[in-house]
């Protein structure tokens, strides 16, 4: 019998800092199944972790880059975009990867989501959509579903909500995905193929948040939105993104897939060219 050989490494431990484990994030919560994702992305890359940087904003998502044992940096709320525009036109070379809240990057930083997909800035964001502000005490956000009870619409929400990959596609994007923390292997797959797009590459992560929306919206526990995404999900690629809207109300489909891969200049690029041409003296637009 070959003598029992024990462990004393994990695999992901160059990537993750285990000395903070464990987490701060609540049972049930999807967040860590993003984390494992992203941590399979970069080890299939072929991206060396020292050219990996990831950047969040304020939130639960947000805590996410303290766990990297890459370069992480936490901003300020709604200013994780901003800050991961500089890093990049600074540092073109560096894989950027923004990870954060729905109500961090499109709520409190919808301006600043809009205008970098507008000029296809070159990293990748990953937005995990709980539907709520989940560290502040269950608010609701941009991407709260009509209809859900939250702490301060207790009556329920009676605004519309986003559809975040038809608003990004209609901007431009060069790629949109959605998929749910259920996914593991098509979001990682997602995340991959993210990390090869020249420009804007955008994937919403439905997650369940059972402490602050699930409680008061018939998802108590993160499994049983997890029993929900499997049997509500609908993949399909390439789907007519005016019909992707999130209703969470029985009888619904909640479709996943990658939606948007096209080619098209990036910002970097576009502005490599336009140092090109003021060094030969012509006129821009001449």
């Amino acid at each position: 019998m070959p003598k029992e050989v024990l462990a004393t490494k994990h695999p992901d431990d160059e990537l993750i800092r285990a000395d903070r484990i464990p987490h701060i994030w609540c049972p049930g919560c999807g967040i860590g199944i993003v984390m494992k994702c992203y941590v399979e992305a970069i080890k299939r890359s072929g991206i060396p972790p020292e050219r990996h940087v990831v950047v969040s904003g304020i939130g639960c998502s947000s805590r996410l880059p303290g766990y990297m044992n890459i370069d992480s940096y936490h901003t300020t709320h709604g200013r994780a975009i901003p800050f991961a525009v500089g890093m990049n036109i600074v540092k073109p070379d560096l894989e950027i990867t923004v990870i954060a809240g729905d109500g961090d990057l499109v709520t409190i930083g919808g301006n600043h989501f809009i205008h970098a997909i507008r000029r296809n800035h070159n990293f990748n964001v990953v937005l995990v959509n709980n539907f709520t502000y989940g560290m502040t005490g269950g608010q609701y956000g941009a991407t709260t579903p009509i209809g859900s009870k939250m702490s301060t619409a207790p009556y329920g929400m009676i605004e519309y909500s986003f559809n975040l990959p038809l608003l990004v596609a209609s901007l431009g994007a060069p790629f949109v995905a959605r998929w749910t923390t259920l996914h593991i292997r098509q979001l990682t797959d997602a995340i991959l193929k993210a990390m090869k797009v020249n420009g804007f590459a955008f994937i919403e992560v439905v997650s369940p948040c059972p402490t602050q929306y699930g409680e008061d919206n018939n998802f108590p526990t993160g499994m049983d939105m997890m029993k929900y995404f499997r049997e509500a999900c609908v993949v399909e690629h390439e789907a007519d993104l005016r019909k992707v809207d999130i209703d969470l109300r029985p009888g619904k489909p909640l479709i996943v897939g990658n939606f948007v891969h096209i080619e098209k200049p990036s910002y970097n690029d576009m502005d490599r060219k336009l140092i090109e041409i003021a060094m030969k003296g012509r006129k821009p637009y001449g």
